[in-house]
Order: structure tokens, then sequence, then C-alpha cells
């Protein structure tokens, strides 16, 4: 599995040439707070159940609030038959902190 930086993923997300799933797998309570924009949230209990949903030909990038829960849904994933995980080191905190400081924090 990849790490990224909040910033690395910045870069990614303005490139045309790789799509990327954007998979915040926090619950619903903290996505309405704060998340990256065009973010798919799946929480992370309901992730074994909606495999299905996620495409395998896609990179996706897991994130949470600080790049832990997202890290085990990334392994999960890898473990599932995902090869394109990428996790986002830091969280939602670290795009916060690096990349859009008027983004809430908690």
């Amino acid at each position: 599995m990849q790490q990224i930086s909040a910033t690395q993923l910045h870069t990614l997300i303005d490139n045309p040439d790789k799509p990327l799933l954007l998979l915040d797998v926090r619950e619903a309570n903290e996505f309405d707070y704060c998340h990256i924009e065009g973010s798919l949230l799946m929480p992370m209990q309901s992730i074994p159940q909606r495999l299905a949903d996620l495409p395998k030909d896609k990179t996706i990038v897991t994130i949470c609030h600080h790049g832990m829960r997202s890290q085990q849904v990334a392994h999960f994933l890898l473990q599932n038959g995902f090869t394109d995980i990428i996790n986002l080191t830091g969280g939602v905190n670290a795009w916060a902190a690096e990349v859009d400081n008027t983004m809430p924090r908690y």
C-alpha cells in the first residue's frame, strides 16, 4: 500500500490522467462536519458489505481523520483483490493543515 501526503494528494487530484476515487471511511457526522470535495462517504464498518460498490480498476485513496482507520481499510481492500490503493497520511486533519486552511478541524 502506498502512503501519500495531503500536498501530494492535492497535486494528484488536479491530474486528469489519473482518475481517483477518494474514499472517506469516517462516520457520517464527521463527514458532514468536513471532507475533501469529491469524496465518497463509506464508513469503515460498512466496507465489507459494500466491496462490490468499489471499482477495482481505479486508484482508491482511503481517507479518515488522522490516517489510522483509512490505513486499516486500505489493508482490507488489498487483502480483497484491490491493487491500486493509497492511504492519506494524516487524514483530513493534514489536509486542513497543509492544503485547505478554511476546512474546519476537530
